[in-house]
């Protein structure tokens, strides 16, 4: 009897930790299909309207227009080969530029210099992107690509 109470107990337990463990490899950017929130907030200092648009291989987000201090935000999971990547063109008066917003290499690599992020919370600038960190440390900041 003791040995099926036990056998029973672990039974059930392993679940719990399985699932535990998976979410800790996920956040962690181990595993494939990890779920991400990229946010994008303009932080124009001319207080400009900032129009924003964003596409991957397989996806267009359409065109949004921000004002000051607004946010837009999205949602996807990385694929299985960890390639995933959203371009964003951005476009406010006077300037265009693009940036890579995700970039699975970047934002969901243990090893990259910014590290992993599940959610990637952007704020754009007219000089740079930058990427806020969640201990509230100084943002990482990205040239624009054009």
């Amino acid at each position: 009897m003791a040995f099926s109470k036990n056998h029973s107990f672990l039974f059930m337990l392993f679940p719990i930790l399985l699932i535990l463990v998976t979410m800790s490899f996920a956040s962690a950017g181990l595993l494939p299909f990890s779920a991400k929130h990229v946010v994008i907030i303009n932080k124009l200092v001319t207080r400009a309207t900032l129009i924003v648009h964003c596409t991957n291989k397989e996806e267009d987000k359409g065109v949004i227009s921000l004002g000051p201090g607004d946010s837009f935000d999205f949602r996807f999971r990385v694929n299985l080969l960890k390639t995933t990547v959203y371009t964003c063109s951005f476009a406010w008066p006077g300037n265009t530029a693009t940036f890579d917003i995700f970039r699975a290499d970047r934002d969901d690599n243990p090893r990259s210099k910014v590290g992993v992020c599940s959610e990637c919370i952007w704020s754009i600038y007219e000089p740079a992107p930058c990427r806020d960190r969640r201990d509230g440390g100084q943002p990482n900041c990205f040239q624009w690509a054009s």
